[in-house]
């Protein structure tokens, strides 16, 4: 899995919500297929509110602590400037502006190259120069050309500067 650094400005999503740890994903009763298919019953909605509907982020974020403490995940788009968010079905959240490290996994069946990339990711920052943020992490699909089957995914870590 190749890796380089990008600074990106904050931006907000809209979408569903759930809050989970690592350790409850690892085991039977996980939270984030669900969430999944909540997205995916609902997506054509969430997508009415953003200017780039093909953009499908998975965005990490409110983290109690680091990697092994709660965190909130958003599943949905960016939102279109000047929504009035008071009448707006969804949750929102900002992504904070931020140096971020960007992972590219490899290309195969999705959920199996996105839980190797995050198995990655978190072996890489055991051992790293740079420090992890944990003020908000992105996972970036480009549903125009997904394919679930033969995906390659982006994910976005935040790291101190």
């Amino acid at each position: 899995m190749n890796n380089h650094v990008v600074h990106k400005p904050s931006i907000t999503l809209a979408g569903v919500t759930t809050r989970t740890t690592n350790a409850e994903e690892a085991g039977s009763n996980g939270r984030l297929p669900k969430l999944w298919e909540t997205y995916f019953k609902n997506s054509t909605a969430v997508q009415a509110y953003s200017d780039q509907p093909a953009y499908l982020y998975a965005l990490y974020t409110d983290y109690e602590s680091d990697a092994s403490g709660a965190y909130t995940v958003l599943i949905g788009h960016e939102l279109k400037e000047n929504i009035d968010r008071a009448d707006m079905p969804f949750e929102h959240a900002a992504v904070p502006e931020s140096e971020y490290l960007v992972f590219t996994s490899k290309k195969g069946p999705v959920y199996e190259v996105v839980a190797q990339a995050w198995m990655e990711i978190w072996n890489y920052f055991n051992d790293s120069k740079e420090v992890r943020a944990y003020t908000g992490d992105f996972e970036l699909y480009d549903a125009s050309s997904f394919d679930p089957a033969n995906a390659e995914v982006r994910i976005y870590i935040a790291i101190q500067s």
